[in-house]
């Protein structure tokens, strides 16, 4: 069972950065599954919008909502978010290598999101590879029973890692 994850420093950072690993992976014949996330920037009096791409070519959902001017909730909509779940679940069942999920956060953390993909592809011996947060890292910690590798993230020991990760029997 093979689990990595990645904490970049700056705002969308790890986002970015699991975006050019996807396709690197591709790019290197992987088959992938998951989720990269893809943020548009509003300009500086809104926050931007949140996009995942559902993993190996789309579709892209908007995982974001609007909740108005000077709003400070949580724009995470659940019910997309859902959808992306699901889509990604599709793909899995088709069989993949690896499987990339943007982020393992509140809704991961609680027991919902896509935590019971990440827990079905790793019982069928397919390496995962996630973005976290500090607040959440405890929580990934604790759901891989303490097997989660935190990467640093850095593009080329992040693929050193999937060199590592990735059975070197892939199609």
């Amino acid at each position: 069972m093979r689990i990595g994850y990645v904490i970049a420093k700056g705002r969308g950072e790890t986002d970015l950065l699991l975006h050019d690993v996807a396709r690197a992976a591709q790019a290197r014949g992987l088959r992938l599954c998951g989720t990269v996330q893809v943020n548009t920037n509003c300009g500086d009096d809104r926050p931007c919008d949140m996009d995942v791409e559902v993993l190996p070519d789309g579709p892209v959902i908007r995982i974001s909502q609007s909740l108005g001017p000077g709003a400070r909730g949580c724009r995470l909509d659940p019910s997309a978010l859902e959808l992306a779940v699901a889509a990604t679940e599709a793909r899995l069942s088709e069989g993949c290598d690896l499987v990339i999920v943007n982020k393992f956060g509140k809704h991961e953390a609680e027991g919902r999101g896509f935590r019971t993909l990440i827990a079905e592809a790793l019982s069928r011996d397919v390496p995962v590879l996630v973005g976290a947060n500090r607040l959440n890292a405890p929580h990934l910690d604790a759901f891989s029973g303490g097997v989660a590798e935190a990467l640093n993230p850095e593009f080329a020991q992040i693929l050193d890692w999937l060199d590592h990760a990735v059975p070197a029997t892939h199609p």
